[in-house]
């Protein structure tokens, strides 16, 4: 009991001890220039003194250079002191309490700890807390280096921490484009694969492949997330050096992903329809069309802009959510179930539910089993903050942040949407939309499921507003959209056709003629014979078959029955079929 009550008060202490911090900005301006000021990223301690919220009410005062000392002896100290000044010091040989003592004591209404290393809260104890009444904040060696740049020696600085805003307006923005990619990355896959298997009942023959399709099986699955958990362990272990293969494969694939969506756009244009002449060159053998070849052209060139100015974010994440957005649309057309009958709600269950597993362990379980105590996939997605490539993966489409407040400027200027929370609930609404054309349902599925998925992303914009961390979308987005679907199927008493699949099982009615081959011609039916009205007394002389007709029927000569002597009424002339013996008109 004694062990236990120490263990507990252990963690107290430990908890207390925890030093508090949050993000601020340092507003500068110059003394001599425009007025026209710019904010920088400080990392502060509220427990010394707390910062105005408000610009308006933070004082405007002097910024004084004194990065040449650490401050931790009154030597340090200049002969007049820092009166009415915010210091700049150097980081290091001494406690922060120290500094800031010493600055007070000269007369500073601020202090900036200037830090090349990472940013850490400026800690102290209750004593000390009690003892210091002005702010103390850490700042970046670049962004000092960028003040100087940029405004001069003389310069004036504001000390200020704008409250976080609960959402962002750029989730607006996130919002539409997500939604509309899984609507129409939806309804584009299913309606190419309702149109393959209406194609194949009417042929009566096996399905002709068009395009290349990825046929998902449990195996498929199982192995899929596999490699999902094994890529992902991997990028947090080895992120430096895998980054630039995951950035290579999403150049490759996201210039495919734009040519599969143009293309039919393209297709249609008047002009540019000549072909390659004829060469050996790899893919030219195919004699592409001009307008085609130019269409790649421009796929791959768009791909190579954004990998060589990706990092460039005032404008690259636009072609990034671009190609993003063709790649999903490219996935969702793409990947599909095996067979209609095959097609059914078990598989989509099967795939949603092991990805919400896999979401979940990554993004909540994973900080219990880091010796950092950060979330694997939040920081493989976001990039590791002692990434020394300081890349980002390209995977997922992402927004600048239009408020403006600390958590922009320091820590994440982006929110992020991973391609998965749009791919993987984007199979469920595909296969709704199949089903609602075999059961002809007005869409009424589809529709269903994809405002079930816009609320599912509602609900992860609020989780992430009020956890303010980082959220596994899935977590929120397979429920909505299978339970929606689900009960939307139990209601209608469609479930049993909707789980198994059952409802792509309906044959469209046959006609009672069926072709001798695939390639071979088709008789014709009662109301496609005419036959011509002759004069009395004349002869009515059998139709002439179709030229491709066997030579034996086709000669008028061997035509069984026909005679300019002996007149046939309509009733006895008879067309033999090629294949089909009895049909007769």
């Amino acid at each position: 009991m004694a062990a236990a009550l120490a263990w507990l008060a252990a963690a107290c202490l430990l908890f207390a001890a925890q030093v508090a911090c949050e993000y601020g900005m340092v507003h500068v301006i110059s003394e001599t220039g425009s007025p026209r000021g710019k904010d920088y990223c400080i990392l502060y301690n509220p427990q010394w003194a707390h910062l105005p919220h408000d610009l308006s009410k933070a004082s405007l005062l002097q910024l004084r250079d004194w990065t040449t000392s650490t401050l931790c002896s009154p030597s340090d100290l200049p002969a007049k002191g820092f009166s009415n000044q915010i210091p700049l010091v150097t980081r290091g040989n001494c406690t922060f309490y120290d500094k800031v003592r010493l600055a007070q004591g000269s007369g500073a209404h601020g202090l900036l700890i200037v830090s090349k290393e990472t940013l850490v809260p400026p800690g102290g104890n209750k004593t000390q807390y009690e003892e210091i009444g002005i702010p103390v904040a850490l700042l970046s060696h670049k962004d000092m280096l960028d003040i100087f740049k940029s405004f001069g020696r003389a310069v004036r600085a504001a000390l200020y921490a704008p409250h976080e805003p609960m959402l962002d307006y750029n989730m607006v923005i996130i919002f539409v484009m997500a939604v509309g990619t899984v609507a129409l990355g939806g309804y584009w896959a299913g309606s190419r694969d309702v149109k393959k298997y209406m194609k194949h009942k009417r042929d009566d023959g096996p399905e002709k492949q068009e395009d290349e399709a990825v046929d998902v099986t449990p195996v498929m699955t199982c192995v899929f997330v596999v490699m999902c958990c094994s890529m992902l362990v991997l990028l947090y272990y080895f992120y430096d050096h895998l980054v630039y293969v995951i950035i290579g494969i999403f150049c490759l694939a996201s210039s495919t992903g734009l040519y599969s969506c143009l293309s039919p756009l393209v297709q249609r244009l008047p002009f540019g329809k000549c072909r390659v002449c004829d060469n050996s060159l790899p893919y030219f053998h195919k004699f592409p069309q001009v307008r085609m070849l130019l269409l790649a052209v421009f796929c791959v060139a768009v791909s190579v802009v954004w990998g060589v100015f990706r990092n460039e974010d005032q404008w690259a994440w636009i072609l990034q959510d671009a190609l993003g957005i063709a790649f999903c649309l490219y996935m969702l057309k793409t990947i599909r179930l095996p067979t209609f009958k095959d097609a059914s709600a078990q598989a989509c269950t099967l795939l949603l539910l092991v990805l919400f597993i896999y979401d979940v362990f990554f993004v909540f379980i994973t900080p219990f089993l880091t010796k950092s105590g950060n979330s694997i996939m939040v920081e493989v997605a976001t990039g590791p903050a002692d990434s020394a490539t300081h890349e980002k993966l390209p995977m997922v489409l992402k927004v600048p942040r239009l408020n403006t407040s600390p958590l922009a400027l320091c820590d994440r200027p982006f929110s992020l949407l991973g391609f998965g929370d749009i791919l993987v609930p984007g199979l469920l609404v595909a296969y709704c939309h199949r089903f609602d054309v075999q059961v002809q349902s007005s869409r009424v599925y589809f529709v269903a499921c994809t405002i079930a998925y816009g609320i599912g992303l509602l609900v992860t914009f609020m989780a992430l507003a009020l956890m303010q961390r980082g959220q596994p979308a899935l977590l929120y987005l397979v429920p909505c959209t299978l339970i929606t679907s689900g009960a939307l199927a139990l209601w209608r008493r469609e479930l049993g056709m909707f789980w198994t699949g059952s409802g792509f099982a309906k044959d469209i009615p046959q006609p009672p003629w069926a072709p001798a081959s695939a390639e071979g011609p088709q008789p014709l039916k009662d109301s496609e014979v005419v036959l011509p009205q002759q004069p009395p007394g004349e002869a009515q002389v059998k139709p002439t078959l179709p030229a491709e007709q066997p030579p034996e029927l086709a000669d008028p000569q061997n035509v069984a029955g026909v005679s300019a002597q002996e007149p046939t009424s309509p009733a006895n002339c008879t067309l033999e079929s090629t294949g089909l013996p009895g049909t007769s008109v």
